[in-house]
């Protein structure tokens, strides 16, 4: 089953193309990464998969709801309650506990009693190793606690497909892992299929079953595609030369003018 169809998107502000020709397809259960270097538009392309942000052309279905286009409204509003989203660094309300970050959506979006609001939220922070952090403040934790406390959010509603933005930038390389081997027991435990952008080298390798990866120069006048299919592959076999840049760690060959 394909979770998420990506067709021929392309985004432009004003006069600059920022991607174009985008196309991809996310399986079920699949954690799917997103990479590139800075500016290349992962992020853009994010904000359209959850639908802050309409392409300029092209089309996007998510988890069978189009959502773009003349049907794009009633399908937005029909996947975005699907979805869970964990924006950078956590996004976690700093006024709330990390209990009441988890019990937000589910009050906002659930009938539930206070009660049943708590339990599911304490479950969520267990999910992710944060059982013993309920009562805790956003700026009393560390930052690979915050990544976690925003993935459990993105859990409250018992989403199907759940969207990283840049998971473990910033991180110690043991933390990282750690939110790596996270990623992995929740699909594998929960069935979740993962979307996740970032451009952590290390991370990619240890997450991915497939990837795209963009680049701003990908054509003359705008950024896209330049390699899609398993990471490890793509590092060992693509002769791409940003691809094959970007996975071993080289500055890439400028071509003489």
């Amino acid at each position: 089953m394909t979770a998420v169809r990506v067709t021929k998107c392309s985004q432009r502000f004003g006069s600059r193309t920022i991607f174009r020709d985008v196309s991809f397809e996310v399986a079920e259960k699949e954690v799917f990464v997103i990479l590139g270097g800075s500016g290349c538009g992962k992020s853009t392309l994010m904000n359209q998969l959850i639908g802050l942000l309409p392409p300029s052309e092209g089309e996007i279905e998510v988890l069978g709801h189009v959502i773009t286009g003349p049907e794009g409204a009633a399908g937005r509003h029909a996947m975005q309650r699907r979805i869970g989203v964990m924006f950078q660094s956590g996004a976690l309300f700093g006024s709330m506990t990390l209990l009441e970050n988890i019990m937000l959506p589910l009050e906002m979006l659930t009938d539930l009693p206070p009660e049943g609001r708590e339990a599911v939220a304490r479950v969520k922070l267990g999910l992710v190793g944060l059982g013993h952090a309920t009562a805790l403040m956003p700026a009393e934790i560390s930052g690979g606690m915050a990544r976690r406390a925003g993935i459990a959010r993105a859990m409250a509603l018992d989403p199907p497909l759940l969207f990283l933005d840049e998971p473990s930038a910033g991180l110690d390389p043991i933390t990282s892992a750690e939110l790596d081997k996270l990623i992995l027991d929740l699909r594998d435990d929960l069935g979740t299929t993962f979307v996740v952008v970032t451009h952590e080298l290390a991370s990619i390798l240890a997450i991915a079953d497939r990837c795209i990866m963009l680049d701003r120069n990908a054509y003359p006048d705008a950024g896209g595609t330049i390699a899609e299919g398993n990471p490890r592959t793509l590092r060992d076999e693509d002769t791409h030369k940003m691809v094959r840049a970007f996975f071993r760690r080289e500055i890439p060959q400028i071509e003489p003018v």
